[in-house]
């Protein structure tokens, strides 16, 4: 019954599902004779996109019926709904790229030619061996994409877009998603989504190249460098924010640090903003290419238990021939100049 419903669900949701199945059934005991209920893992994998299911925990209620069992009800118990949980799906696919989204809400075609530039964009810095394929999560309301995300709404309001690393796949491999916010998404300018959703399949693209001690002002700063990458703007137009502090006195004193990206961060733009320009030191002075390499020997070092700063400290020294305090003076150097930049 139950690998019957699995094998129903492109039907239901009209998504390209792949695979589905039902795994680590358990049945709760007890109960109406004619009832049950059941926990069991639903095992979704999206075909062309996902090279290992996505595993949604699930809370199943039976009802006994002249036909035998059938279910009644089904929802998730644990971690992130499932898309099609917040109502009917619709999809857009292009050359690259694959946009869910709901009945109710934007037509996810609006999103297929900025994914698919996003995946060349992406792959003029990182190579065919990245994944040349991007899946986006297009929800109808602000309120959904925060519940896609377990988060506070008010907390995610200025976030247009984010990259979540779907449970149950592998820790190196995970089954990336791109949930896209309509309501900050739809503010943005054509120039402004282009750069969001080419930041966000960066971070598709460079994950297995990213590890829990990258330090964020690194794995933001190239995406968003990415992003930028030859769009012709000047320092200020890509650094606003920062550009005013420094014209008003306000310089940082360091690299940003992770909690400064945290949702709802007072100065998270600056945050952003400063670490593309510490990427943008880097590509400049050294080279995109020394660039990449520092970001994957990064990711590539395994010193346990060293403290962050003194690995990136060694990895500075060792990809650019300098040190952490000599970049951080190097990068100072940079937000100061902003004021005459051009």
């Amino acid at each position: 019954m139950l690998a019957e419903r699995a094998r129903g669900l492109p039907e239901r949701t009209g998504l390209p599902v792949a695979e589905a199945a039902y795994r680590n059934l358990v049945l709760a005991a007890g109960g109406a004779p004619d009832r049950a209920t059941a926990a069991a893992d639903l095992a979704v994998r999206i075909a062309g996109y996902d090279d290992h299911p996505v595993v949604y925990p699930r809370r199943i209620e039976l009802v006994r019926a002249a036909g035998g069992w059938r279910v009644e009800r089904e929802e998730g118990t644990s971690g992130p709904p499932a898309l099609w949980d917040l109502g009917a799906t619709r999809s857009a696919s292009g050359a690259h790229c694959l946009v869910l989204g709901l009945a109710d809400g934007p037509d996810p075609a609006g999103l297929v030619a900025v994914g698919d530039r996003a995946v060349a964009a992406v792959g003029a810095v990182w190579g065919d061996a990245r994944p040349g394929r991007l899946l986006l999560e297009l929800t109808a309301t602000e309120a959904q994409f925060a519940r896609l995300l377990e988060g506070d709404p008010t907390a995610w309001a200025d976030m247009a877009a984010v990259t979540v690393a779907a449970p149950g796949a592998p820790v190196r491999t995970p089954a990336d998603r791109v949930l896209v916010n309509p309501e900050a998404y739809g503010r943005l300018s054509e120039f402004g989504r282009q750069v969001v959703v080419t930041h966000e399949a960066t971070h598709v693209a460079t994950r297995a190249d990213t590890r829990a001690w990258t330090p964020l002002w690194l794995s933001e700063g190239i995406a968003d460098w990415t992003a930028y990458r030859d769009c012709g703007r000047t320092p200020q137009q890509i650094a606003p924010e920062l550009t005013r502090d420094v014209a008003a006195g306000k310089l940082p004193a360091e690299l940003p640090a992770d909690r400064d990206f945290a949702a709802g961060a007072t100065g998270i733009a600056q945050a952003y903003e400063q670490s593309w320009l510490a990427c943008e030191l880097i590509a400049r002075r050294y080279g995109p290419q020394r660039l990449v390499a520092f970001y994957r020997a990064v990711g590539a070092d395994d010193g346990p238990g060293e403290d962050r700063d003194r690995r990136t400290d060694r990895l500075l020294r060792g990809e650019l021939g300098i040190g952490l305090a000599e970049f951080t003076r190097l990068w100072l150097d940079g937000v100061t100049a902003l004021k005459d930049r051009g």
